[in-house]
C-alpha cells in the first residue's frame, strides 16, 4: 500500500472523490427494479483501485522486499496506475468507469 497519508494537498493532489450510494437511493433503486421486474446483478471488484489511470506524476519508494533490478534499494518507482492508499485512487478508478459508461451509452 503507498504511503498516502504523507501526500499534502495542493503539492501531491488536488482533489479526491469517493462517490457513496446513501442507502436511501439504493432501497429505492431496489423498489423500483421489483416492481419493473427488472433483473438486477451485483458486482464486488476487489481490487478496482488498481485500475485506475493517474493525471498526476507519483513516484514511491520501492516496498521493503523489492530491490529492481540488483540495483541499489534507494531507488524509487514512479507509477502510472494508482494503488491502496494514494489520495487519488477513488478518483482515478471512477474516471475510468464514467469513461466506461459514457462510451456504453
Amino acid at each position: 500500500m503507498a504511503k498516502g497519508y504523507t501526500q499534502i494537498f495542493g503539492l501531491d493532489y488536488g482533489d479526491t472523490f469517493s462517490p457513496v450510494a446513501k442507502m436511501v437511493s439504493v432501497r429505492l433503486f431496489i423498489a423500483m427494479a421489483a416492481l419493473q421486474q427488472w433483473s438486477l446483478y451485483q458486482l464486488d471488484v476487489k481490487n478496482v483501485f488498481l485500475n485506475g489511470d493517474l493525471q498526476e506524476e507519483i513516484y514511491m519508494e520501492q516496498p521493503p522486499d523489492f530491490v529492481a533490478q540488483e540495483q541499489s534499494s534507494g531507488l524509487v518507482c514512479r507509477l502510472r496506475k494508482s494503488l491502496y492508499g494514494l489520495k487519488q485512487s477513488p478518483r482515478a478508478w471512477f474516471e475510468n468507469l464514467a469513461m466506461l459508461f459514457n462510451n456504453l451509452v
